[in-house]
């Protein structure tokens, strides 16, 4: 678990990135006609989240919890249906354009699979190199030198990496392109989709602790999205807990995980992995009597 937060109270407080009572309905394939409006799916219902400047906010639910579509909500890629998505408190809807760019700039994603959000064809260096070029508008020099201090600061050493094109590196080694990806546009805010899931243990370690120190290093906040509570213990500061569509609980990541109060969240931490195979028995049970 991290250290807590050293800033003033006051700048805990502002928020930077949230999700005002947002829903998003989607309509449901085949179900309307030429008489007859289709029927609606409410991916998303009633759901606020607060990011504030530095921290680590996870967003846990199972596969349909609706937890990547609220992410796709907060990046501005989906328009909720209702409710607001504010940014250092202004809808997003209402940016001017140069607050609008900045918006753009200091929101950035890290995928599950960055391999496949890069270009096949182009080496690395230049899937880092367009944020730096359109985001910052810097040139061909500052570029190359800020791409090679980029790669480094990822754990990968320039001269070996910067030509490498994406299909020669390893699951491990392309989601360190894509945090430096991310990193190139000088975010606030990273909102990481599961960005560990397809990693075996110990590469998906080594990105947990990349993600902390650079936490540390930037003051980075994140929003991670996960269906798993341990990475959520290693890296967290508040959980909110999502099944279909809704919030069931949130709170600070050490009482949700050690005393969860809806019967959900007990349901997925009994199905965490853990060491001892009598805890996990011990979990199971105490789920199936509550």
């Amino acid at each position: 678990m991290n250290t807590p937060d050293q800033r003033p109270a006051a700048d805990r407080q502002a928020p930077l990135l949230e999700a005002r009572d947002v829903s998003r309905l989607f309509a449901i394939r085949g179900s309307g006609g030429l008489f007859r409006p289709a029927r609606m799916q409410r991916a998303v219902d009633g759901v606020s989240v607060v990011v504030h400047p530095g921290e680590v906010v996870a967003l846990v639910g199972e596969s349909g919890s609706g937890k990547t579509t609220l992410g796709r909500m907060l990046l501005g890629l989906t328009a909720p249906s209702s409710g607001s998505i504010l940014y250092r408190g202004t809808d997003i809807r209402t940016l001017p354009a140069d607050a609008a760019r900045r918006f753009r700039r200091e929101v950035q994603v890290v995928f599950q699979d960055s391999g496949g959000s890069l270009n096949p064809r182009h080496p690395i260096a230049r899937a880092i190199a367009l944020p730096l070029q359109y985001n910052r508008g810097l040139d061909a020099a500052a570029i190359a030198h800020e791409v090679d201090a980029l790669l480094d600061q990822v754990g990968l050493p320039p001269a070996h990496f910067r030509h490498r094109l994406p299909h020669e590196l390893s699951g491990g080694q392309r989601q360190r392109v894509g945090i430096a990806r991310a990193l190139a546009s000088q975010p606030a805010v990273i909102i990481a989709d599961e960005p560990v899931s397809a990693l075996d243990v110990s590469v998906r370690a080594q990105i947990l602790r990349l993600m902390a120190d650079l936490r540390r290093d930037r003051g980075l906040a994140y929003l991670f999205i996960t269906h798993d509570l341990g990475v959520v213990r290693a890296l967290a500061d508040r959980v909110v807990v999502m099944t279909g569509g809704k919030v069931v609980e949130s709170g600070d990541a050490d009482t949700v995980l050690d005393r969860p109060a809806h019967a959900y969240t007990r349901q997925l931490l009994a199905a965490t992995p853990v060491p001892d195979p009598r805890r996990q028995w011990e979990a199971t049970t105490d789920t199936a009597s509550a």
